[in-house]
C-alpha cells in the first residue's frame, strides 16, 4: 500500500526471534489510580498521534516488514488489573514479580500496534509495554514524559539535564581516537566470533533468555553518588555507577564462590550508548521531525565494558572508581559505539536480519551482563494529576543471567536487577551488594574529607 513505510534496519533486528525485545517502563503513583483520568490522558496524548504507535507491523510477500497505518482500539491496548498481582509482602516486590513474568511471556500480539499499558490498581502502578522496534529508551522516555507535567508547575513539561561535552580537535586526540577505536573494534569482532568471558556463578549463555526471571531493585541517592565522585579528579556519575557495579559484583561472587575465583578475572558488560547529537533526552517535537539531528527510533551503539573481580576483603573501594574512570575515559575517546551502530546497520542492510541477529546474539552470549542507563527528570512529575513516586525500566529477557537497567528521577537512581533465577536465585541480596558498595565508597570518601 502507498501509506506503508519500511522498518529501519534496527527495527527489523528487534523483530527477529533471538532478539525480540519489549521494553517495560514502570511508573509508580502516589495516589490511587483514577482509570478514567488515565484513559483520558492516553486518548489525548501523542501516543495516539505518533505514526509508529498507530501502525501495524506487516510483512510483504518477500518477508520484508512495513508499518501500515490503522485505527486504534484503545480497549485492546489498556489492561486494567484490579486485584493484587502477587502474594509478595509489599507493592514493590509484587510489581517486580509481575514485570519479571512479563520478561518471558509471549510477545506482543502482531494484530495490533506493538504497545500496551497495564494498570495495576491494587499497587498504584502503570506499566508501559512497548516493542523495541518502535524506539529506544531515549525515544520512549520522551514520549512518556510528553504526557507528564512538573508536580509544582502543572502547565510545564518535565525537563532533563544534559551533560556538557567538551572536546578539542587536535592531532593527538585524533590519533588517540583512531588507536582506541581500532583496539576496541577488534575486541568487538572477536566477541562476535568466539571470545567469551570466564564462566562464573552469574554467567548466562545460549537459551538463557527463555529461563524464568526474578527482579529486585537497587536504589541509590544521587547526592551520595556526587559525593563519591569527588574522590577522583574529573570523575563522572557514570564512573561512580560502574565502580559500584564492579564492586557489587565482586561482593556477590565472594559470597557465591568464596574460593573459586582468582583476583583480576575479567567479566564483560555490554552497555548501550545514546548516539544522538545532543546527549540525554530530546524534546519529543525534535525527535519526530524528519530533518532533526535527533531522529525518532533506535539510535544507539554498543560498547564492551570490562570489570575485574577483586576479593572485597583485600581491595580499596576507591580503586574500583579509579579503574572505572580510566576504562570509561578510553571508551569516550574511541568511536566504538558509533562503529558498532554503523557496522550493525551495514550488516542488516546488506546481509539481512538473520545474520545480524546471529552476530548480536553471539555478543550477548559471550559477555556476562548487560547495562543501560537512562536519564530521567530532575524534579518530581505527575501524570493525569497523580504524583509519580518512581520511574523504572526493564526489558524482555536476554541470554545474560544478569541485566541491569537504571533510570534516575528526582534525586534518586533506581537500578532494576533482572536475573535468570535458576542461575542467580537471590537478586535481592545482589541488589544489596550494589547498595552497600556505594555506601562503602561514600564512607571511605567522607572519612578523608
Amino acid at each position: 500500500m502507498d501509506d506503508d513505510e519500511p522498518l529501519t534496519p534496527a527495527g527489523r533486528l528487534f523483530l527477529q526471534p533471538q532478539m525480540n525485545q519489549v521494553i517495560h517502563c514502570v511508573v509508580g503513583l502516589k495516589n490511587s489510580v483514577d482509570v478514567d483520568a488515565i484513559m483520558t490522558e492516553i486518548d489525548n496524548s501523542l501516543i495516539l498521534q505518533h505514526p509508529r504507535f498507530t501502525s501495524l507491523m506487516i510483512r510483504d510477500h518477500r518477508g520484508v516488514e512495513h508499518w501500515r497505518p490503522t485505527k486504534i482500539d484503545l480497549s485492546r491496548h489498556v489492561l486494567i488489573i484490579d486485584h493484587p498481582v502477587s502474594d509478595a509482602v509489599n507493592d514493590q516486590s509484587a510489581i517486580n514479580d509481575y514485570v519479571a513474568d512479563l520478561c518471558t511471556t509471549p510477545k506482543l500480539s502482531m494484530d495490533k500496534p506493538l504497545w500496551e499499558i497495564h494498570i495495576l490498581k491494587a499497587h498504584k502502578c502503570l506499566i508501559f509495554r512497548i516493542h523495541h522496534s518502535l524506539g529506544d529508551g531515549i525515544s520512549l522516555m520522551s514520549l512518556l514524559l510528553a504526557s507528564c507535567r512538573k508536580l509544582h508547575d502543572p502547565h510545564a513539561l518535565p525537563t532533563i539535564s544534559t551533560p556538557t561535552i567538551k572536546s578539542r580537535r587536535t592531532l593527538w586526540n585524533l590519533l588517540t581516537a583512531l588507536f582506541f577505536s581500532f583496539i576496541y573494534l577488534f575486541q568487538f569482532m572477536l566477541r562476535c566470533l568466539w571470545i567469551r568471558d570466564h564462566k562464573t556463578a552469574i554467567s548466562g549463555g545460549d537459551g538463557v533468555e527463555l529461563w524464568p526471571r526474578k527482579i529486585a531493585t537497587a536504589s541509590f541517592s544521587l547526592e551520595d553518588i556526587k559525593t563519591v565522585k569527588t574522590a577522583v579528579p574529573n570523575a563522572t556519575i557514570n564512573d561512580v555507577l560502574f565502580a559500584v557495579i564492579s564492586s557489587g559484583i565482586s561482593r556477590y561472587l565472594d559470597f557465591r564462590e568464596p574460593n573459586g575465583l582468582r583476583d583480576g578475572v575479567q567479566l564483560t558488560g555490554l552497555a548501550m550508548v545514546n548516539l544522538r547529537k545532543q546527549p540525554g533526552l530530546q524534546e519529543l517535537s525534535n525527535l519526530m521531525k524528519s530533518n532533526s539531528g535527533a531522529k525518532w527510533g533506535n539510535k544507539f551503539g554498543m560498547i564492551l565494558l570490562p570489570i575485574y573481580y577483586h576479593g572485597s576483603k583485600n581491595s580499596n573501594p576507591v580503586e574500583y572508581l579509579k579503574r572505572a574512570k580510566v576504562m570509561i575515559d578510553r571508551k569516550k575517546k574511541s568511536l566504538e559505539a558509533h562503529l558498532s551502530y554503523k557496522i550493525g546497520d551495514l550488516v542488516m542492510s546488506t546481509l539481512g536480519p538473520k545474520l545480524a541477529s546471529l552476530l548480536n546474539y553471539r555478543i550477548l552470549c559471550n559477555t556476562t551482563f548487560a547495562f543501560s542507563n537512562v536519564v530521567g527528570p530532575q524534579e518530581e512529575i505527575m501524570i493525569a494529576g497523580n504524583p509519580v513516586t518512581f520511574l523504572r525500566a526493564n526489558n524482555s529477557a536476554l541470554p545474560h543471567a544478569l541485566v541491569l537497567l537504571m533510570v534516575s528521577y528526582a534525586g534518586k537512581a533506581d537500578m532494576q536487577v533482572q536475573v535468570a533465577k535458576d542461575i542467580i536465585p537471590d537478586p535481592e541480596f545482589l541488589a544489596k551488594c550494589f547498595e552497600d558498595a556505594l555506601l562503602e565508597l561514600k564512607e571511605h570518601v567522607t572519612a578523608k574529607i
